[in-house]
């Protein structure tokens, strides 16, 4: 009767719709995408930082748009205080900046890897719970920054997409010049909202939300759709979208700070392929004022964006009164592994030690910890099996795990003081004298 009682007080084990558990395989695949994104962000001197899960809510709120603030999770918590998760990296970060501006100095360059929270609905590649991988630069106004920024994203997408990508670029300035020429400065907010949709949902659709929701005219809306459906190389669209902006002093500044991030990435040998200028590119967020970007997979390109950003002059002026101006980007890390998982381009491995040791020789337990520990001094990783069982359950359980190389040393390999080496992937063995093993398991590894 017992345990029958204990049976039915058992909890079902489940997760939250939109939340997920991470198991080995994966953990392993995102282990390596943000060690990868992280030596990228050093190489251009960005340093790590980390801010708290849970802000107040006043800090998060109205800061990304009503989407935004619709999505968020915000609760009073046990102390009485409204608080709420963050939904990104870059609203804390200008609290963060606000903060401790007299610590940090300007500019400030970081990166900051972490979890953020938005209750939206699923879909592939995206969850409610899901990592974001951001850098940024804070307190210059300089193209410079701007230039840099374009950059950062190349050489990141290039060191972890194992394919071919596009970085889409375009500048809110130019954008926030032209709709003043039709009339819609007063409606940019939702213009741009719609017209950031028009990949996902198609020109009819766009048309129908910007009549709807920015009550713009047929003739508003051809403006609109015909500054979208500008493409050709950089200096093409530039030289397209010049009378487009003439006479409006916010759009010509727009032109001339995509024009000098063009002849940057001309000058860095950066391919018109992989970074174009695409007008439609506006990103919802409202916080955005100049360059944008949004970057897709060649191979996968309606995965949606897999690095987006921008900059945003005056999100930090809500917390401080000194002027801290920003640009940066983030990675989607989910939404990219979920990519590059269905193209086959991530190596499935359970377990982060590419070096195996069997363990069969029942007496020599000491030994086998310490030719692992020796191994791990010469810098491999080594996993030592618990259980003496036979050696071939033992190599098969290495294999579904992803150990590359085995290490088998019975009995007679420990009196000879030769091992037998053995990849895992080929079946292929040798045997190989103690002293020279680190350096032939590297070879293999090689």
């Amino acid at each position: 009767m017992r345990a029958m009682a204990n049976k039915r007080d058992l909890i079902q084990p489940r997760t939250l719709k939109g939340f997920r558990d991470t198991l080995p395989e994966s953990m392993h695949a995102r282990e390596w995408l943000l060690g990868t994104a992280r030596d990228v962000f050093r190489s251009y001197g960005f340093a790590g930082i980390d801010t708290p899960a849970l802000e107040y809510e006043e800090i998060l709120t109205g800061k990304g748009g009503e989407e935004s603030d619709k999505q968020m999770y915000a609760f009073e918590d046990n102390g009485g205080r409204r608080v709420a998760m963050r939904f990104d990296l870059t609203v804390p970060l200008a609290r963060f900046v606000a903060q401790h501006e007299n610590e940090l100095g300007t500019p400030f360059k970081r990166y900051h890897v972490g979890p953020v929270w938005r209750g939206e609905n699923t879909q592939r590649g995206r969850y409610r719970e899901f990592y974001q991988c951001d850098f940024d630069t804070v307190g210059t106004e300089s193209i410079a920054a701007d230039c840099e920024s374009a950059m950062v994203i190349h050489d990141l997408l290039d060191a972890v997409a194992g394919g071919e990508f596009t970085v889409s670029m375009n500048n809110r300035r130019l954008l926030s010049g032209y709709l003043e020429g039709l009339g819609l400065s007063e409606r940019a907010a939702p213009t741009l909202r719609a017209l950031d949709k028009l990949d996902k949902i198609g020109a009819e659709k766009v048309a129908e939300e910007l009549r709807r929701e920015a009550q713009a005219s047929d003739a508003e809306v051809e403006g609109v759709l015909s500054l979208a459906a500008l493409a050709g190389t950089r200096e093409e669209v530039i030289s397209a979208l010049a009378p487009m902006v003439e006479g409006s002093e916010l759009g010509e500044r727009g032109l001339e700070e995509l024009r000098e991030v063009s002849r940057a990435l001309e000058a860095a040998g950066i391919s018109e392929s992989r970074v174009v200028i695409d007008p439609k590119t506006a990103r919802g967020l409202d916080y955005y004022t100049g360059t944008v970007f949004e970057t897709r997979l060649s191979d996968l390109p309606d995965i949606g964006s897999v690095c987006s950003g921008g900059r945003y002059d005056e999100l930090a002026g809500l917390y401080t009164k000194s002027h801290l101006p920003g640009i940066g980007a983030s990675l989607g890390v989910d939404r990219i592994l979920t990519a590059l998982e269905e193209l086959g381009r991530v190596e499935r491995r359970a377990t982060p030690a590419q070096v195996f040791i069997p363990y069969f020789a029942k007496d020599r337990l000491a030994d086998y910890f310490g030719l692992a520990s020796t191994l791990r001094k010469a810098g491999l990783a080594v996993e030592v099996y618990p259980e003496p069982r036979k050696l071939g359950a033992q190599l098969k359980f290495a294999d579904r795990r992803g150990h590359e190389v085995a290490v088998i040393v019975g009995d007679t390999e420990w009196e000879s003081g030769v091992y037998q080496l053995k990849h895992l992937a080929t079946g292929d063995s040798s045997e190989v004298a103690k002293d020279a093993l680190a350096e032939a398991i590297r070879a293999l590894l090689s």
